[in-house]
């Protein structure tokens, strides 16, 4: 009965010791639609980290008060911006753009792998032209590593 209980604890205590605490950090590439150039095209990753804690408040029904944090004190000053290419030429959708996107995209992701992050999720969005005379419109991905905090 008593080796049971010690190897009981062991399990408990090498549990602990196994548990494990990711950092995470995200890149994003915004890749336009807008022809001929116009667009704004970037591969953007944040070399700063935030407390969201300071520009959040909880609100209740006890609780009304308002956040008065302002809006220019939760920007970061250091952050990577990488030009990358518009999806759209002057003749329509550019596919040498979508594969240099690609190449400076997969470039990125190996560097953030060897640096030691696990890429962990990959989401995406588009807001994308709305017909005649809109012209506007942004494809974004939002790629999420992870690694373990040292």
């Amino acid at each position: 009965m008593k080796k049971l209980i010690f190897i009981a604890i062991l399990l408990i205590a090498s549990t602990e010791i196994n548990a494990q605490s990711y950092e995470y950090s995200i890149v994003t590439s915004i890749e336009s639609v807008v022809p001929m150039g116009l667009g704004r095209s970037r591969i953007i990753s944040a070399e700063e980290e935030k407390d969201y804690t300071a520009y959040t408040t909880s609100r209740t029904s006890e609780n009304k008060k308002q956040n008065k944090s302002k809006r220019g004190d939760s920007k970061v000053e250091n952050f990577d911006e990488t030009k990358i290419l518009n999806f759209y030429s002057a003749t329509g959708i550019n596919f040498q753009n979508i594969a240099s996107n690609d190449a400076l995209l997969s470039s990125k992701v190996n560097t953030m792998i060897d640096e030691g992050w696990e890429l962990a999720f990959v989401t995406s969005g588009v807001e994308s032209d709305a017909g005649k005379g809109d012209g506007t419109g942004i494809f974004i991905t939002r790629f999420i590593f992870k690694r373990l905090k040292s």
